[in-house]
C-alpha cells in the first residue's frame, strides 16, 4: 500500500501536468480542453490539501471551490461572465485573507499598514488609468484591489518581521498573486484580442504556481501552529 508521501508527490505530479495542459489549451484558446481541465486544476489542489491536511481548514476549502468557479467563469471572456468572475474572485480573496488572519495571529498591525500602502498606490494608479471599465464592475474592482493590497501587506510585513520558512512561502505566493492580478488586469482592460493569445497562458502559470504556493503555506503554518 502506497505512504501518504507517495500519494502527495503522485497528485502534485499530477497537477503540475494538467496544469501544462491547461496552460497548452489556453494559448491555442481550445476551449473544450478548458472546460475540462480549468475547474480540475483547483479540484486537484483540494485533494491534495485533504490528504495533507491535518486540521481540514473550512476557510481554505472554500476559498478553493471558490476560485474553481472563478475558472469556469473566466472561460467565455464575455462581459457577464467576468463581472460573476470577480464577484467570485473577490470573495476567495476574502476568504484568503480571513485564513491569513487566523493562521498568522497578527500582533502588530503597524508594520502592516506600512507593507500594504505601496501596494495599495500601485493598484489605485493602475485602476485610474484603465479605460472603459465596465460600471457595474467598478466598486467590486476597487475592491478587489484593497483586498489584494492587504493580502500583500500582510505577507511582506509577515516577512520582514520574522523570516522563516511559512512567511517565505506566503510572500512567494503573494509575488505571485500580485503578478496575476495585475497581468488580468491588463488582459482584460488594456488589451486586443491579438495579445490575449499570450497573456491569458502566462495568467494561468501565475495562477497554478500561485495557488500551489498558498496551499503550500496554509499546511506549513498549521504543521507550525501544532507545534
Amino acid at each position: 500500500m502506497m505512504r501518504k508521501s507517495e500519494i502527495l508527490k503522485l497528485l502534485t505530479i499530477l497537477y503540475f501536468v494538467i496544469a501544462l495542459g491547461e496552460i497548452i489549451a489556453e494559448y491555442f484558446l481550445f476551449k473544450p480542453a478548458l472546460f475540462v481541465l480549468k475547474p480540475l486544476i483547483p479540484v486537484l489542489l483540494l485533494v491534495l490539501y485533504w490528504i495533507a491536511s491535518e486540521k481540514k481548514n473550512t476557510f481554505f476549502i472554500l476559498a478553493v471551490l471558490f476560485s474553481a468557479i472563478t475558472n469556469i467563469l473566466f472561460i467565455p471572456n464575455t462581459e457577464k461572465c467576468l463581472f460573476y468572475g470577480i464577484i467570485s474572485f473577490t470573495i476567495f480573496r476574502m476568504l484568503s485573507i480571513c485564513l491569513v488572519f487566523y493562521l498568522q495571529k497578527i500582533k502588530d498591525y503597524v508594520p502592516l499598514l506600512i507593507a500594504t500602502a505601496p501596494f495599495l498606490l500601485i493598484f489605485s494608479y493602475l485602476f485610474t488609468e484603465t479605460p472603459d471599465i465596465p460600471e457595474n464592475s467598478i466598486y467590486i474592482i476597487i475592491f478587489q484591489n484593497i483586498l489584494i493590497s492587504i493580502f500583500a501587506g500582510v505577507a511582506l510585513s509577515s516577512y520582514v518581521m520574522n523570516d522563516n520558512k511559512q512567511n517565505s512561502i506566503l510572500f512567494i505566493s503573494a509575488l505571485l498573486f500580485v503578478m496575476l492580478q495585475f497581468v488580468v488586469f491588463i488582459e482584460k482592460y488594456f488589451l486586443t484580442n491579438e495579445y490575449q493569445q499570450l497573456f491569458r497562458p502566462l495568467a494561468m502559470t501565475f495562477n497554478v504556481f500561485a495557488f500551489y504556493s498558498f496551499y503550500r503555506y496554509v499546511i506549513n503554518a498549521e504543521e507550525s501552529n501544532n507545534d
